[in-house]
């Protein structure tokens, strides 16, 4: 994202006289972003139109307030700055992100708070089912943006088409899960009925949000990732406040008209710009009730500690990883007697680990960040990555290649550009830092970039384009031994006891998941890893690696990676609390006709 060009912008034709700051700006309603390109993409099949994605998007600014959207238009020196985006892929704006100030992001805050108003507001006094209609009505806003949305995607966070794609189709499919979920879990008594406790005790127990909830999601899902807490959130009756990511939030923009229509006024909240400028308001002022990040600990650190009230905070985590890929000696030590085509290889490890390690450019919490290999090994394991480096596809997002996949479908760009130029650097001095300690680049022209002149368009760029570096060996005085890269970087580590792996997994301040791989000949190593693991990681993956997936599956962590659960059943009771309706049988004869009648009036008690 090139950062280096501001614009200001006012804001223009509408008075809010309710609020002192925006009532001297002027709003206008936003307009869905124009297209000269028409594409009729659906989730099963192809795009009939590969050019709408090949042509750069420009996303307009705009605002959310108060349940409507409003453009900024640019007039005058006064108002809202916003940042010109150049995401990862072009030499050319594709956006503007407004840039709010501090007494902005505190009037939305004060917005945020009448729309929960002590738990009386309009959202959180629904009927759970009329949340469900609006969340559907959401989904179908939200499916008219769909095109936009991926095309967005691969241009500003350099997403390949498939996998653009399939985040969006991923997000919508969880919705309707989680629906789905609420609609068949006991724990939202769908039926609403009292069951019986001991012998005189009748309870309606009904899970039920509990105030304003700040969430915080990541550049490299900004849907996906963020929609994960987001919308169970919302479900459950809470009242939202998103704060945009400055790298990978245009996709949020495109949003705003479809919470708009869908949701009461002052249900869900946009702030975009600094965080240091618009956070440190919302968590001083004790009127957040909840936080949901994903990100980094630092940032996690900071904002907790602002709230003057932080034992009341309730908090959900997703931060750092350093993911071990670890090779055992039987699966090194080949026994070609024995071996058949059906028994996993060294090669087919390899093959997992490079998906593991590099899918998205390796920029998923879930990577594989750091490969164990046994003693005398290392170099064969490194060439054999590097090898597989090196017959990757590298270019944008929408390149397309002749070769084609298992289910014969064309190949993509397996490698695609960073999203700005602050990650290639951090990239290359990582890399540079572990060559002057020792390490090689396996792989020809690992940590180079891409020539800047691409195929004759004058609107494309590769200057974020790098091809990955396969490191060996690496050791533990090297920063990428423990830095998280969160990049196309492969370090190889060769290990000469199996003592080694165990102190840097217990050791280590991470403790999201780790990989095992091993031939099955001798599972003793094996077993005593998972032994060792099962208090230290949320998940151990055998012959895989490692992922969030499926979505019905526990998502958890340990130690600096995490605090929470989420899943799609996890997600809806990490944001709402169980709320209890008793009776006793005894004391009032008319006691369960007197319950009858108020569960009929009652929005909290209605059944689904």
């Amino acid at each position: 994202m090139n950062l280096s060009r501001a614009y200001r912008y006012t804001l223009v034709s509408l008075l809010l006289t309710s609020q002192c700051l925006f009532s001297k700006l002027k709003l206008s309603t936003a307009k869905t972003v124009a297209t000269t390109v028409t594409c009729t993409d659906t989730k099963d099949n192809s795009c009939t139109n590969m050019d709408f994605f090949k042509e750069a998007p420009f996303v307009s600014p705009r605002i959310m307030i108060e349940g409507q959207v409003h453009a900024i238009q640019s007039e005058d020196e006064s108002g809202t700055e916003s940042w010109s985006i150049n995401g990862c892929c072009s030499s050319q704006s594709i956006g503007l992100m407004p840039q709010m100030s501090t007494e902005q992001s505190q009037l939305i805050l004060d917005n945020a708070v009448k729309g929960w108003s002590n738990g009386q507001g309009e959202w959180t006094q629904m009927t759970l089912a009329q949340r469900i209609e609006c969340v559907e009505a959401f989904v179908e806003e939200l499916m008219t943006q769909r095109e936009e949305i991926i095309r967005v995607l691969m241009w500003e966070i350099g997403k390949k088409y498939p996998d653009a794609k399939s985040e969006f189709d991923r997000t919508v499919e969880f919705i309707r899960k989680t629906i789905e979920a609420i609609k068949s879990t006991e724990d939202y008594n769908v039926g609403s009925t009292f069951r019986k406790i001991g012998s005189d005790t009748n309870v309606f127990i009904r899970r039920n949000g509990f105030g304003v909830i700040l969430c915080l999601g990541p550049y490299n899902y900004p849907l996906n990732e963020t929609y994960a807490t987001l919308i169970p959130a919302l479900l459950m009756g809470n009242v939202l406040i998103l704060k945009i990511p400055q790298v990978g939030g245009l996709s949020h923009l495109l949003t705003f008209e479809a919470f708009a229509k869908a949701l009461p006024p002052n249900t869900i909240h946009f702030i975009s710009g600094s965080g240091r400028k618009t956070l440190p308001p919302l968590m001083n002022s004790g009127q957040i009730d909840g936080l949901a990040f994903i990100g980094g600990t630092s940032s996690a650190d900071k904002l907790i500690t602002q709230h003057p009230q932080p034992h009341r905070l309730k908090l959900f985590l997703q931060l750092e990883a350093k993911n071990m890929a670890i090779i055992l000696k039987d699966l090194v030590v080949k026994d070609t007697e024995n071996d058949t085509d059906q028994e996993y290889t060294l090669a087919k490890a390899v093959d997992e680990i490079i998906v593991g390690s590099l899918s998205y450019n390796g920029q998923r919490c879930t990577a594989l960040k750091i490969i164990f290999v046994p003693k005398g090994y290392g170099l064969t394991v490194s060439k054999m990555l590097a090898s597989r480096v090196e017959n990757m596809n590298i270019g944008l997002p929408w390149d397309m290649y002749n070769d084609t996949n298992a289910q014969g479908s064309s190949l993509y760009s397996q490698i695609t550009p960073l999203p700005n130029e602050g990650r290639i650097k951090f990239m290359q001095d990582l890399i540079k830092d572990a060559t002057s300690k020792g390490a090689k680049i396996m792989n020809q022209n690992g940590g180079n970039i891409v020539s800047s002149s691409y195929k004759g368009n004058d609107a494309y760029s590769t200057e974020n384009l790098m091809v990955p570096a396969v490191l060996f060996p690496i050791t533990s005085g090297m920063e990428i031994y423990k830095e998280e890269q969160f990049g196309p970087l492969v370090p190889v580590v060769e290990y000469d006891d199996l003592s080694e792996v165990l102190n840097y997994a217990t050791e280590g301040i991470y403790g999201q998941q780790v990989s095992i791989f091993t031939h099955g000949r001798d599972t003793d190593d094996a077993a005593v890893l998972v032994d060792a693991f099962s208090p230290l990681f949320g998940k151990i993956n055998i012959n895989s690696q490692c992922g969030r997936s499926p979505d019905n599956v526990p998502f958890t962590a340990r130690k600096n990676s995490g605090l929470g659960v989420m899943s799609i059943e996890d997600a809806l009771k990490e944001f709402s609390i169980p709320t209890v309706v008793s009776f006793k049988d005894g004391k009032d004869a008319n006691i369960s006709k007197t319950v009858d009648t108020i569960q009929k009036k009652s929005n909290f008690m209605a059944s689904l």
